[in-house]
């Protein structure tokens, strides 16, 4: 099986949870013709929604069930991604995303910003009128650190930094958007609060170590291969191997990297009870761990 069918069999655990999440979605854009069109479409495009599964089910495994309040809150969370996902193609100079031209490509960049800009305050109105402060004070911390972990990004280009400043970097970018995630239902059950960050947190850096490597060995036609070292953006395998031209060198040791991450997390899951959406979970990392 390829990693979209085993993924694809890991969806159909919160079928019904994502089926609600995405319609929500859609039904808090409202803007402008031709735009509003343009950026539903965006939203229904295939999509993984890896933060808002891996939130469902690791809740699933504790409670069975899981509120249509919190699937708000976590359809919030897809929002700011897709904001970023808009962002980051105007930064990339990007056609297409999802099969279909990019808001900037078809708007022009002032129009795409403002889109994204746009689904990051529908994101937060959401949030906002969900009433929980703990929920708005997570949103914006963490919208706040994924701006300063781009920000730093685009200063530190063509710099070689220590493993540690990655790390951090991956934070910021990535894996507080998944720890955000994971928090989300959580906040009123307070005994799995830690847990469930501790996984975000480990997935995330993870998830940002796995497509930082597949960034540089990734055989895929349709993705940019080492766009990241020719834009100056020096990732692990960089860094260990002291050099962008010798890059290979640095490959091995970023896979160990990567699988730190990964046994990490599958320690952050190690009690929850053993049931379908754990084993869930489960097969979800040992894909990440797969090239």
């Amino acid at each position: 099986m390829t990693f979209e069918e085993k993924y694809a069999d890991i969806r159909q655990l919160a079928k019904d949870e994502i089926e609600f999440i995405e319609k929500f979605m859609v039904q808090n854009v409202k803007t402008r013709e031709p735009l509003n069109s343009h950026i539903i479409n965006f939203l229904n495009a295939p999509s993984k929604r890896i933060r808002p599964l891996l939130s469902i089910l690791f809740y699933k495994s504790l409670y069975g069930n899981i509120s249509d309040e919190k699937l708000k809150a976590l359809a919030s969370v897809e929002l700011i991604h897709s904001a970023s996902l808009i962002h980051d193609d105007i930064i990339d100079e990007s056609d297409t995303r999802r099969g279909l031209k990019t808001v900037a490509c078809e708007f022009g960049n002032k129009l795409g910003v403002i889109c994204g800009d746009y689904l990051l305050s529908v994101a937060m109105k959401i949030v906002t009128e969900l009433g929980s402060v703990e929920l708005l004070k997570n949103f914006s911390n963490t919208l706040n650190k994924m701006c300063v972990g781009e920000i730093n990004q685009n200063f530190d280009r063509f710099k070689i930094s220590t493993i540690e400043e990655y790390i951090e970097k991956s934070k910021n970018k990535t894996a507080y958007l998944f720890e955000t995630a994971m928090l989300t239902p959580f906040l009123t059950e307070v005994s799995y609060n830690e847990q469930a960050s501790d996984f975000g947190l480990n997935v995330g850096i993870a998830f940002q170590i796995r497509d930082d490597l597949m960034n540089l060995t990734s055989s895929d036609s349709s993705k940019p291969v080492r766009n990241d070292i020719t834009e100056g953006i020096y990732n692990s395998a960089v860094i260990y191997a002291g050099s962008p031209d010798n890059y290979v060198n640095g490959l091995e040791k970023t896979r160990d990297l990567l699988n730190n991450y990964i046994k990490t997390a599958y320690a952050n899951i190690e009690k929850l009870p053993q049931n379908v959406y754990k084993k869930g979970l489960e097969n979800f990392l040992e894909l990440l761990g797969n090239d």
